[in-house]
């Protein structure tokens, strides 16, 4: 058995600018990092000609079938065949965190199973071509209006400032903090589960349509990338990397009429009220998880606030999709 873990994802600043259909003509660009929360696959040869099926896979469900392309999960039936499996193979997936959360994790799932085959075929593929191709299944092969930020977090992992120029030509940038720097900002952070799931994609499609209009927007979006990278790459305070969080979720909120809701706004400004600095909605917007910057001596007081929804600790820099058993 070969088991591998791939990381899910919290994005600071410059979602919005890595969808081709803004970088193709303004180059984008995302802060963020891989997070200690992971997905699992288990991957299993076993003999078919024993059984009455040539495939099995387990999900929320279980499914076996007797070809790849009777597989009702579209993207695990699209992957196997991607990847050139046929037959003879059993694969487990379970998820530390929910889907359809705001952490990338439909990313993660195509870029982790992608490794995952790949590792169980023998082979080596580097962790940003696996990266390039879960772009390409995801966009061309699915049909999906995703960005390309979720995909190269989860196979490089790390805290990073990625620069989107095509779909093939994504440059990584480690961000070069101190283990004593990105202690301090990670004390800083707070994540709560609003409760809400929804499929990213359907607010991800109304955003993309909408890419010329808030053209403007986004090249402010992009342009927060660089002042934020600028504030933790210098020794100074890190009180204006929350502020600069801040002005970039009232501008993403603009974006569209179903970023946000009642809900989620509440929840921001309670923390805001509790003494967070600043904060925003991960994901395309509608539900998930709400990050907060909060200096580290009014955590208590943000946590006792949003006491009635769900605290997720975790880490930063974690790293990318890679083998852990096998």
């Amino acid at each position: 058995m070969l088991i591998t873990q791939t990381p899910l994802r919290v994005s600071f600043l410059g979602g919005g600018t890595d969808y081709p259909e803004f970088f193709k003509t303004e180059s984008g660009a995302v802060l963020g990092t891989a997070i200690d929360k992971f997905l699992f696959f288990s991957i299993t040869p076993f003999f078919s000609r024993l059984f009455d099926y040539s495939v099995r896979i387990s999900y929320s469900r279980v499914e076996r079938v007797s070809s790849v392309s009777e597989i009702e999960h579209g993207p695990f039936r699209e992957i196997l065949k991607w990847c050139g499996v046929e037959k003879d193979v059993e694969i487990d997936f379970t998820s530390e965190l929910p889907s359809m959360s705001g952490l990338g994790s439909s990313s993660s799932f195509t870029t982790g199973l992608l490794n995952t085959i790949y590792s169980f075929q023998g082979k080596y593929v580097p962790p940003l071509e696996i990266a390039k191709q879960a772009i390409r299944i995801e966009r061309e092969v699915l049909g999906e209006s995703v960005g390309c930020q979720d995909q190269v977090f989860a196979a490089v992992g790390g805290f990073n400032l990625v620069e989107f120029f095509t779909e093939e030509d994504i440059v990584v940038h480690r961000v070069p903090l101190s283990r004593e720097r990105i202690e301090d900002f990670q004390e800083h952070l707070l994540l709560f589960f609003t409760g809400i799931t929804r499929r990213a994609e359907n607010h991800s499609a109304r955003q993309v349509k909408k890419i010329p209009q808030n053209k403007k927007n986004l090249l402010e979006l992009r342009k927060l990338v660089d002042e934020g990278h600028s504030v933790l790459v210098n020794d100074g305070s890190l009180s204006a990397f929350g502020e600069i969080l801040d002005r970039a979720w009232r501008i993403k909120r603009g974006l569209d009429t179903e970023v946000s809701n009642d809900t989620i706004d509440g929840i921001y400004a309670a923390g805001l009220e509790a003494g967070a600095l600043g904060g925003k909605l991960l994901g395309a917007g509608g539900g998930g998880f709400v990050l907060f910057f909060v200096p580290p001596e009014k955590k208590e007081a943000v946590k006792q606030k949003l006491s009635d929804f769900i605290e997720i600790p975790f880490r930063i820099n974690a790293p990318g999709t890679r083998v852990v058993h096998g």
